[in-house]
């Protein structure tokens, strides 16, 4: 007896929400520019300020497939405002209710290292944490060699996730624009991922 064929199914499309917090607005900034690369691929996606979170979004969160952490780095690691909304999650740990979500994240700081890995490093435990899958930012490293420019992907040469460097003096219009084109890569890659993992559940459901 043959095996049954199997029809290809198709995925709906993902649910991305995108968590931040923004001091300044160079964050803000990021954060539009990885819903914009979500969107691009056809999910539908929320920003969620944390500092202003209703339930109605925390059911947003619920809902979500993946969920896009974003804070500047003060001191060293993630924003208070930030971390209040961490410690928040603790619900959702005891429940799992975020397990098997995408997790993936990005920050921005005034300095170029600013001690920026130690934010995505945060937010990668957090998603450990809850039980999340952390979604890398898949580039290589752009602004390390002679041919190279600062206008390069990924030019702070940063694995985790987006990094941004704005000067300190100046306002949101200043974030830089290869920062901003990393955010959206970073949307876009979390969201064809989460279109991969929704499908492949339809597929063994």
């Amino acid at each position: 007896m043959s095996a049954p064929v199997v029809s290809p199914s198709v995925a709906a499309s993902p649910v991305i929400s995108v968590a931040y917090h923004s001091g300044y607005g160079h964050t803000a900034v990021l954060a539009e520019a990885v819903r914009a690369g979500a969107a691009d691929t056809g999910a539908q996606v929320h920003l969620i300020k944390v500092d202003e979170i209703t339930e109605e979004q925390w059911t947003l969160l619920d809902g979500s497939d993946a969920i896009v952490f974003g804070s500047p780095t003060y001191m060293g690691t993630a924003s208070a405002a930030f971390h209040a909304f961490a410690e928040a999650t603790s619900a959702r740990w005891a429940t799992q209710a975020w397990h098997d979500k995408l997790a993936a994240g990005f920050t921005n700081s005034g300095s170029k290292s600013g001690d920026k890995l130690h934010t995505l490093q945060f937010f990668q435990i957090l998603a450990a944490q809850l039980g999340m899958h952390w979604v890398n930012l898949g580039l290589l490293p752009g602004w390390n060699s002679s041919t190279a420019s600062e206008n390069d992907l990924n030019r702070l040469g940063v694995f985790l996730g987006a990094a941004a460097q704005t000067n300190v003096d100046e306002g949101p219009d200043a974030v830089h624009k290869a920062d901003v084109a990393t955010a959206e890569h970073l949307g876009r890659r979390v969201a064809e991922t989460a279109r991969v993992f929704l499908d492949g559940r339809a597929r063994t459901a």
